[in-house]
């Protein structure tokens, strides 16, 4: 299959403005509440440079209705580049409880607050993934993630266990976001002595980018291992799991996985790799164990990729080319056909952990696509905004 035939860029229109800098961070949360007039945002005074620890980020939101007014909520020390401080709707109170991370008394935690009387309340544990419900979460360690993947984790505090290749007392946790209760069910210990091979010698391993699938019956998690001082040499496996730890599942082992989305409770869509057909996204039965090709000639490149929330749409990016231009695009999935919506250029100063990616993601009827992006900078000055796209002209042709 060829790409779809362009007549032209949608818009993007920036929703955020200067002076200051804002972001959402990843592309696997819904920036927009339930009623679609708040848009959840992180603003900030820099842009080219990694935090020093302690220092701090804004959490708010940007009021639609009201001129794109920004609202402050709180701050917070618990934050990196890519994937913000985890902030992102609740759940069970979508159009009025927010979740991010936080920290105080040399730990890292969670808070819930609603955005309209303010109160809020503190959880014993940073999050990384939530269930659609809001009743339950997943975590790791944002201090090894900071130190292993930078630009991912927190540094607000040393890590725990810097010269221990695989710490037992480390790796996944369980968390009820009602009780606080909470365990470690997967350890990095029991990654390192999991079908071990060659390159685990002398690796350093960590746990990133865990995601439930949409009845929050399983989720999945990325394995990385890499030498302490070798950053470009990580290697990846997809493992799924019980929320309680039980019945792990190893779906791809050939060292390179990246980004993904569950389709449905059984169906993964991943950048990964096979020995038999190389390097695609594929979809990967959580049953089965097998993998099938799903946009070849068309989507060929990694990308931050999610599903639409009716599933016809495949949302999806590129990093930047050679003229340091970034694609914006959708897949159909019926006939796999391409359509590219906008491009955008990322200054060659914003790369590494700060870099800019436009990660982006869906709202919640499928029609905007809302982006970060650092295309509309200066020659003397930065600025990393975000912006929307609407993309009802294509997605409800």
């Amino acid at each position: 299959m060829t790409h779809a035939a362009d007549p032209g860029f949608l818009s993007a229109t920036p929703v955020t403005r200067g002076p200051k800098h804002h972001f959402f961070g990843y592309y696997d949360k819904c920036p927009w509440d339930q009623t679609g007039r708040y848009l959840l945002a992180s603003e900030i005074d820099f842009v080219h440079r990694q935090p020093e620890p302690g220092e701090p980020v804004t959490v708010g939101m940007v009021d639609l209705q009201e001129q794109n007014r920004y609202v402050p909520l709180d701050t917070t020390i618990a934050w990196g580049w890519q994937q913000g401080t985890m902030l992102q709707w609740l759940g069970s109170a979508p159009d009025r409880e927010i979740i991010y991370n936080g920290f105080d008394d040399g730990k890292y935690l969670s808070v819930i607050r609603d955005i309209h009387d303010g109160k809020a309340r503190r959880l014993p544990l940073p999050v990384y993934a939530i269930s659609r419900d809001g009743k339950q979460a997943v975590s790791l360690d944002f201090d090894r993630v900071n130190r292993l993947r930078p630009g991912y984790g927190y540094m607000a505090m040393p890590e725990r266990h810097p010269d221990e290749s695989a710490p037992a007392d480390a790796g996944i946790y369980w968390m009820d976001l009602d009780s606080g209760v909470h365990r470690l069910i997967v350890s990095l210990e029991w990654a390192s002595r999991d079908r071990p091979d060659e390159t685990f010698s002398e690796a350093h391993h960590w746990f990133n980018h865990l995601q439930f699938n949409p009845s929050a019956t399983r989720f999945l998690f990325l394995h990385r291992w890499r030498p302490p001082d070798q950053e470009q040499t990580r290697r990846t496996r997809l493992y799924t799991s019980n929320p309680d730890g039980s019945d792990i599942r190893l779906l791809s082992d050939t060292g390179m996985v990246s980004h993904f989305d569950w389709r449905d409770d059984h169906t993964i869509l991943a950048w990964t790799r096979t020995n038999e057909q190389g390097d695609h996204f594929y979809l990967l039965d959580d049953q089965a164990g097998t993998a099938e090709v799903i946009g070849g000639g068309v989507l060929d490149q990694d990308g931050h990729c999610s599903y639409s929330p009716d599933r016809k749409w495949i949302l999806n990016d590129t990093y930047p080319d050679t003229d340091r231009m970034q694609t914006l695009m959708l897949y159909r999935v019926s006939d796999r056909r391409r359509f590219d919506v906008g491009r955008f250029y990322l200054p060659p100063d914003l790369s590494g952990p700060f870099r800019c990616d436009l990660h982006p993601r869906w709202n919640r009827d499928g029609t905007q696509v809302c982006i970060d992006s650092a295309h509309e900078s200066g020659r003397d000055h930065r600025s990393r905004q975000m912006y929307v796209v609407d993309v009802s002209q294509i997605t409800r042709a």
